[in-house]
């Protein structure tokens, strides 16, 4: 699969070589870029989060108190699932980690453990505060 950079670099070898037509811009072009990049995401099963959906997250999550925290033992089986609980029932957790948790691991390797294996996305970390998104599963209709 080829990264964003990677798509960008060759859309710029094929605008030297093709000038841009009358009427289309190179934002038009990253745009383009971008979408394809989500569309392979999507297959992979990946989730994109737009800069936008980033900012509401915060925003919404900025005022309330975390929901889970982190303790001496840091991230246990137990602690995962409850945040997995917590974004399936809400899509985005607010996880406080406890100073006593940071004497082995530092709060960087600690949440991305959690996001690796709650299979969610990374959006903000402040501190020893972190927050994660993962959108909910479309039921199915019969």
């Amino acid at each position: 699969m080829q990264t964003l950079q990677e798509l960008y670099l060759a859309r710029c070898e094929l605008s030297r070589s093709n000038p841009v037509q009358k009427g289309t811009t190179r934002g038009g072009h990253l745009f383009q870029l971008w979408k394809a990049h989500a569309h392979t995401l999507e297959e992979k099963g990946e989730n994109m989060i737009t800069p936008r959906m980033r900012r509401r997250i915060k925003r919404e999550l900025s005022g309330e108190r975390p929901t889970v925290w982190i303790g001496k033992e840091g991230a246990t089986p137990k602690t995962v699932k409850e945040i997995s609980r917590h974004l399936e029932k809400r899509e985005m957790v607010k996880v406080k980690i406890l100073k006593s948790a940071l004497k082995e691991e530092e709060p960087r390797s600690i949440s991305s453990k959690i996001s690796q294996q709650t299979a969610s996305t990374l959006i903000d970390i402040r501190g020893h505060t972190l927050i994660l998104y993962r959108p909910r599963k479309k039921k199915k209709q019969l």
